[in-house]
Formats: C-alpha cells, structure tokens, sequence
C-alpha cells in the first residue's frame, strides 16, 4: 500500500468540495454538522460497530487543534520505536470515508492509529470498553477560531464564508463542522481524570516539543532513547513538517499546515469578539482543570 493513495484520498475530498456552498458542505447528523464530502449518515451508522484495539492510539482533537501535527509524531514513534512504518491508504479521521472501511481496518498491523474530531459522546464505544488509550489535543479557542477561519477561506477548493464576522457567529454557536468547540471542551474537562484519558495542549507543544513527544511516547509505551525523542521532535518542527506536507498530505498540505504560530488570534479578533469568546469559555470552563492547561489568561488575553 502506498501513500500516495492517502494523498490521493485526500485530494478526492478536495475535488468534491469544489463548487460548494457553505450550507451545501454541511449536512446534520444527529444535531452535529459535518462536511458531507467526506463524512456520510452509512459511515456513522457502520462505525457504531468499530471494534477498537486496547493497543489502539487513539488521537482526538476538536478541527484545527494540530492533530495532524499529533498523528506525523505518533506515526514516527511507531516507525522509530517498534520498526514498523503504517502504510494508510484510508482518510486518518475514522468518521471520513466509506462505511467498508472498517472492515479494512481489521487487516491493519497494530499498533493501529485512530484519528478522530468527533464529540466524546459519538466516539465508537468500543475504545472505552476496550480501554484504548485516548490522547486529546486542545489548543486556545481564539487561535482554534481563527485557523478554521483561514483554513475555509484559503483553500481554494474549499467553500468560504462571507466573512470572519459570520464565520465567528457560526463558530461561536457551534454551527461549523464537527459542532461545538465548548461542547467539546466541556465533555473532555469531565473525563480528564480517567485512567485512559491524556489531555496535552498545542500550545505546551510549541513551547517544549522533545517534552511533548517523550510524553506521548511515555504514555502509549513506546520506549525511545533520548536521541530517538529528540530526532522525532527535530522533523516535527513546525516547518520541517510543512516543508515535506506536499509529499504527506498532497494539494491540502501547506492549508493543514499553514502557520503554526500562537497568537494569530490577534489578527482577526475585534475587541468585541475577544470578550464574547471570554465569556462563553469562562461561563462553560471557569475554575475547570482544562482552563488551567490551556492558559486561558496567557494565550486569550491581547
């Protein structure tokens, strides 16, 4: 299996969303939009039949968080540690594609990677009775914002929005793909606790990335030396990654990975908008131990 046909996956969604509306883009799953050129009700409905691996990594992150970030490490722990290089040909997200895919998965060696934006409610039972290890990446909502912002309205296959101020009013009601980003916060902040639960933040990784990488090792037990912890973090800089993301991710590479900068938040937000953001994240998140990862007052405030 080659990974061209990944990239060719990839650019399959792309040529379908060509053309498109916003409002066409989206289609509603039980009370959750999603992007209908690579998701469908069949998907949903055969992934409720997923079975998991305990030795499963499971990867989440709400859109626009740096989970193909996460994935490019993980992969490389993997090739790095066990000698063993995943050759996907599948979408990494399990809600996208088509509903045989599961049954392909079942011939993937393991440890198998599963990538997911989905809400923890909709996430396949399976992974908890299963007890996979699940790592959730979040990153601050204003910066989460403004990516998915960019990301519509740069990528010229992709439907825009009229404009950042209806982009955020969608956003902020959580009428965007993959739904709520509060909704999500609020349902991983109860489950932060679990025993297979791990939450690391974008923004600890920009600060110390050999750290967050021999975390994520240390967690899925992949033992690597410190040279190996220090090479995998050396080609996950963000611009060795955007450098080889033609190769990796084909025509949607340089928008999936366009900046990876904190703090880009300040180049679209009104001083009215940041205040709204402030509040809706204090009414869902105040006092809660995922305000206190994210850094709200560190990274959210001008």
């Amino acid at each position: 299996m080659t990974e061209t046909s990944f990239v060719e996956e990839i650019e399959k969604a792309l040529e379908k969303s060509k053309g498109l509306n916003i409002k066409e883009l989206l289609f509603s799953y039980q009370g959750t939009f999603y992007p209908a050129t690579v998701c469908s009700a069949e998907t949903f409905q055969a992934l409720e039949n997923f079975e998991a691996r305990k030795d499963d990594v499971v990867l989440v992150s709400y859109p626009k968080c740096g989970i193909n970030w996460i994935i490019q490490i993980a992969n490389d722990l993997i090739a790095t540690t066990l000698k063993t290089k995943q050759e996907s040909t599948e979408l990494p997200f399990i809600e996208c594609g088509d509903p045989e895919k599961y049954q392909r998965m079942k011939q993937f060696p393991s440890p198998r990677i599963v990538a997911t934006h989905l809400h923890y409610d909709n996430l396949p039972k399976s992974i908890f009775r299963n007890k996979a290890k699940i790592l959730v990446l979040f990153r601050n909502p204003k910066d989460t914002a403004a990516s998915f912002f960019q990301f519509h309205n740069n990528a010229p296959s992709i439907p825009s929005y009229n404009s950042w101020e209806e982009f955020f009013s969608e956003f902020m009601s959580g009428q965007v793909a993959w739904g709520s980003y509060f909704d999500h916060a609020v349902a991983w902040n109860k489950h932060i606790d679990d025993e297979n639960v791990l939450i690391m933040t974008y923004e600890e990784l920009k600060e110390d990335l050999p750290a967050g990488v021999k975390k994520i090792a240390d967690y899925f037990g992949f033992v690597a030396t410190a040279e190996q912890i220090q090479s995998i973090a050396n080609r996950a800089i963000f611009q060795a990654v955007r450098g080889k993301s033609q190769e990796t991710h084909g025509a949607a590479g340089p928008l999936l990975f366009r900046k990876g900068v904190v703090g880009d938040w300040k180049s679209l937000f009104s001083e009215a908008q940041s205040q709204k953001i402030d509040a809706k994240f204090k009414e869902s998140l105040a006092g809660s131990k995922l305000e206190a990862k994210l850094k709200y007052d560190v990274y959210c405030k001008a």
